[in-house]
């Protein structure tokens, strides 16, 4: 039975379920979150929100953050300021936007989408405190571990990178002749060619062959999408980067004309018509972040704050696209799904 499977049939707004979030097992925020109103005389609070990624395409997240904030007592328009910040997928802008930032007096700024948004607004202040959304924090060098973040930032991991060969073993179970995989990647940092390494040792074990297209502005996705399909691929592997989420239309579009089933790090995807996505529940975490916005407003000091991880992730498929590529969804794929579309 599949009982626990939610099935949407309509693109009504979800109610984001709130996910528990641990960090070196150490739980944190169990039971419910009180309302409480700010007192009279508490000044507006003022914070700095700098995105990699677009406004439109990610805006189920930033409402996210502002239901945390409001359930806290943080209220746009009568206790609060938020200064928001869009990169729109374009990494090279954002050390001016977090400067920018910076010069308007904020209590806190917090960084989401990725490791060049966190990075760039480590490097704009280190007075400000930072609360921070973002794969590889330590890999990327926003901090120095988790459990001790150190300096002015704290957050969330969430973890995106890291499941990378979870989805290669995902799309291989939907389709298991497949062999060779194309990957779209944003290729050039560190971390990235560390996440390479090991999606690559992973995919040695299961037999695929991978080959990557890189991708690092919104100039060069075309590009990479038109060589992918040249190659006529099995599969594609879609990469966590604000890149991809804010050009998410674009990357759906070729998927559907070129009929490649694909997979992806974020929900998203298959929302918008991609066929499936693996990763923590985003919206969730976003709401969470308010509580470390709340606690470092009190006094707490960001480096007194372990850095959290989710525990809790969510599988979604789209059915109709899955009919629509000729695809029937395995039962063993269908069993862990936590949410389908129809």
């Amino acid at each position: 039975m599949l009982s626990h499977v939610r099935i949407r049939r309509r693109a009504s707004p979800r109610p984001l379920r709130l996910v528990v979030m641990a960090s070196l097992g150490l739980a944190f925020l169990a039971g419910p979150v009180t309302v409480q109103a700010q007192p009279q005389g508490v000044k507006t609070v003022r914070i700095g929100y700098l995105s990699s990624q677009s406004e439109a395409g990610t805006r189920a997240y930033s409402e996210a953050f502002r239901e945390g904030l409001r359930d806290l007592g943080y209220v746009e328009g009568r206790n609060l300021v938020i200064e928001y910040r869009w990169g729109d997928g374009n990494n090279d802008q954002l050390p001016a936007l977090a400067k920018e930032l910076t010069g308007l007096n904020l209590d806190l700024i917090v960084s989401v989408g990725g490791p060049f948004a966190a990075r760039a607004a480590k490097a704009a202040t280190t007075s400000t405190p930072i609360v921070f959304v973002s794969g590889q924090a330590v890999e990327a060098g926003i901090v120095a571990s988790l459990a001790r973040p150190g300096g002015n930032l704290t957050g969330f991991d969430v973890l995106a990178e890291a499941l990378d060969a979870k989805r290669l073993e995902l799309i291989r179970e939907m389709l298991p002749r497949a062999k060779h995989v194309a990957v779209l990647w944003h290729p050039g940092t560190p971390e990235g060619e560390v996440q390479r390494k090991k999606l690559e040792t992973a995919a040695v074990s299961m037999g695929v062959k991978l080959r990557f297209w890189g991708a690092s502005r919104p100039g060069d996705l075309g590009a990479a999408l038109a060589g992918i399909a040249r190659e006529h691929f099995e599969a594609l592997l879609v990469l966590a980067d604000a890149l991809f989420t804010s050009n998410a239309g674009q990357i759906i579009a070729f998927e559907t004309e070129s009929r490649i089933p694909a997979i992806h790090f974020s929900r998203v995807f298959p929302d918008r018509g991609g066929l499936m996505s693996y990763g923590a529940d985003i919206a969730a975490i976003y709401r969470q972040s308010a509580t470390y916005v709340d606690r470092i407003l009190k006094g707490t000091k960001p480096a007194d704050l372990p850095v959290a991880q989710p525990t809790n992730f969510e599988l979604v498929i789209n059915r109709k696209t899955a009919k629509a590529l000729g695809l029937t969804i395995p039962p063993s794929v269908l069993a862990r799904a936590t949410e389908i579309v129809e």
